[in-house]
């Protein structure tokens, strides 16, 4: 088979199109004929050297396809769709999955839409769902509504009964984050100071501030939108795209109304297969009932993974990268 290979620690460069050996069948997973792999940021920190790995290896956790061998002790058949978040060298035309990290995609959901969903999808799911349960008459904020998961976060919360606030860095992404269903969205590039300006603009909305604030920026947004929570609400700092939160003083939690902050990932979401079905099947329900649809920015053949990678880090898209193997 042909695969996407990260030759040596680097740039986007050292990724190279080759032939390698066809994964074998362990007894507990399935060899997947790859539909397509969703491309994250972990891909280019493992590409970079940044997380250790082996050189060369195949990028790649997440994607979605068609069965076409499974072991004994899979319990999955031949010819099923399926997807996972969660299976190193996905960058191939071949994977080979684990039988409990596999998810069933039903014929009403594309297997684009399916390889781009897992991760994102699952993490706007558990932050919603589970980190805070948003209910009918909240009012969140969340940051990043152009991009995929803030995308998700919209759509789901609205379908929940929510009032959707949302950052954005760009009017060209204020009108895709308005697209997702916001209600309320703030362009952060008119802002001098998000640490006042932010919670100033979300409480001129909200003047009792949010019942929760989901924030994936982190270092430059995080004083601002901690600042949003009404009393006894919740922060939920679930990642650092702008850098790591520093330390801060436990007591400012009691002068802002006794509020809650969480620093979730999703595999503490997905404590078991019955968490994670749960989690998909709502979602691939949502896609189904036409109330969920999933973000896709660009699509770029399988071998030229080289350009996503660039794509991603020049921060140039919105929306899912994913990349077709046919």
């Amino acid at each position: 088979m042909f695969a996407i290979q990260a030759m040596s620690p680097g740039g986007p460069d050292v990724l190279a199109w080759n032939e390698v050996p066809a994964p074998e069948c362990a007894p507990d997973h399935v060899i997947v004929k790859l539909h397509a792999a969703g491309v994250n940021f972990i891909d280019t920190y493992r590409r970079s050297g940044v997380y250790p790995m082996p050189f060369p290896h195949i990028p790649g956790s997440e994607g979605a396809g068609v069965v076409v061998e499974a072991g004994a002790e899979a319990g999955i058949e031949v010819g099923g769709r399926v997807a996972w978040a969660f299976s190193h060298s996905s960058y191939a035309e071949l994977v080979a999955v684990p039988a409990k990290d596999c998810i069933p995609v039903p014929d009403g959901v594309s297997l684009d839409a399916a390889a781009a969903l897992p991760l994102q999808g699952l993490t706007a799911h558990y932050l919603v769902r589970s980190t805070y349960e948003v209910k009918a008459g909240d009012t969140i904020l969340i940051t990043a509504g152009a991009g995929g998961v803030g995308g998700l976060v919209i759509q789901l919360a609205k379908s929940l009964g929510a009032t959707v606030i949302t950052t954005v860095g760009s009017p060209e992404k204020a009108e895709i984050a308005r697209a997702h269903g916001a209600d309320h969205v703030l362009d952060l590039s008119t802002m001098d100071n998000l640490t006042a300006d932010i919670p100033a603009a979300v409480r001129a909305i909200s003047p009792e501030g949010v019942n929760a604030s989901y924030d994936g920026i982190g270092k430059d947004t995080f004083d601002g939108t901690i600042a949003c929570v009404r009393p006894r609400g919740i922060q939920v700092l679930f990642g650092g795209a702008s850098g790591q939160v520093a330390p801060f003083d436990l007591q400012c939690l009691n002068a802002a109304g006794s509020i809650y902050v969480t620093r979730p990932s999703l595999g503490h979401y997905l404590a078991n297969r019955d968490e994670l079905l749960w989690r998909a099947n709502e979602l691939f329900g949502a896609i189904e009932r036409g109330e969920l649809a999933v973000p896709i920015g660009l699509i770029l053949p399988l071998a030229d993974a080289r350009r996503s990678h660039e794509a991603l880090e020049a921060r140039e898209t919105t929306g899912k990268v994913i990349l077709r193997a046919h």
